[in-house]
C-alpha cells in the first residue's frame, strides 16, 4: 500500500502529469512522468478505466500496479510524479508482465 504522501489525489494533478509528462508506452500500460526540484517523496497515480473490464478486474489491475510501485518506490527520484494508465490488455496480463513493464518505464524515465 502506498502512503498518502506517495499518492496523487487531485484531478488537476493527474491532468498536469498526463499533459506535460514524458510518456513511456508498453503493451499493457502507458506511464507518464514529470519531475520537479522539490524535495518530496515520489507520488503515483493510477488510471484504470471501464475499458479494462468490470469493477473486480479494474481493482485487481489497480492493486497489482500499486504493489509494483510500492516495490519500486526506492528507485524513483524524489519529486517525481508518475501516472500509470492501464490499457484494456492489462486485464489479461499477469503480475510479472505488469511489473516488468512498469519497472522498465520507471528506470528509463524516473530513475534516481
Amino acid at each position: 500500500m502506498l502512503a498518502r504522501g506517495n499518492r496523487i489525489t487531485r484531478g488537476a494533478e493527474y491532468k498536469t502529469v498526463v499533459r506535460r509528462g514524458v510518456r513511456c508506452a508498453a503493451p499493457h500500460t502507458v506511464t507518464y512522468v514529470t519531475t520537479s526540484t522539490e524535495q518530496r517523496p515520489p507520488r503515483f497515480g493510477f488510471i484504470v478505466s471501464k475499458q479494462v473490464g468490470g469493477a473486480v478486474v479494474r481493482n485487481t489491475v489497480r492493486r497489482r500496479l500499486k504493489a509494483v510501485c510500492a516495490q519500486a518506490i526506492d528507485d524513483v527520484r524524489p519529486g517525481a510524479d508518475i501516472v500509470i494508465r492501464a490499457l484494456p490488455s492489462a486485464a489479461s496480463a499477469d503480475f510479472a508482465q505488469l511489473r516488468d513493464e512498469v519497472t522498465r518505464c520507471l528506470t528509463r524515465r524516473a530513475a534516481a
